[in-house]
């Protein structure tokens, strides 16, 4: 199976996600896609046989841009997106995010992902200059159809990984997810 068009072909099916990434694409922000549950979320309940799609808690765009880290550039960027639609945007230049993380500095949005917690947690999905659905995944996206959350190895911080499973409670809405924390 082909995972990424499999993904891809999710996502054009979602009027909701095809609408946000649209509204995320006229912002023209540097390296810019929505991650995380945007894409992890979607596809959790297709392998699980889930006739609708779970409500996503936000909607996570990150972009890289190390012209300009200020954090009240994000609430501006978020204030501007929720005037223009209902959905719950959560906005963050990882340009400056390695700070929070004490990570040597991220190179792209693509690196900075690399380093999230989780594996499945590190996709995401943007629009290219012809609106085309285009992944990002540095662990590529064959981790969502297996079932799992992993512990990312490049970021082994097992305390922090298992606190995140037990409080976003994805065992309990996907219930056939399995833990791999080693």
């Amino acid at each position: 199976m082909d995972y990424e068009a499999q993904i891809k072909k999710w996502i054009e099916q979602d009027a909701e996600r095809m609408e946000a990434l649209s509204i995320a694409a006229d912002l023209c922000l540097p390296d810019w896609c929505l991650a995380a549950g945007f894409v992890r979320n979607l596809a959790w309940d297709k392998v699980h046989g889930f006739s609708a799609a779970t409500a996503l808690n936000d909607i996570d765009l990150i972009y890289f841009d190390p012209k300009d880290i200020a954090e009240a550039r994000d609430r501006r960027i978020e204030a501007k997106l929720r005037s223009t639609s209902a959905f719950p945007w959560s906005v963050k230049n990882q340009a400056r995010m390695h700070e929070r993380n004490v990570d040597d500095p991220y190179t792209s949005t693509t690196n900075a992902m690399s380093y999230w917690v989780e594996v499945e947690t590190a996709v995401g999905a943007t629009l290219d200059a012809s609106r085309e659905v285009v992944l990002v995944a540095p662990f590529g996206v064959e981790p969502l159809f297996n079932f799992t959350i992993t512990l990312n190895p490049k970021r082994p911080k097992p305390a922090d990984f298992r606190k995140r499973v037990a409080g976003k409670g994805w065992q309990e809405i996907w219930p056939e997810l399995t833990v791999v924390d080693a």
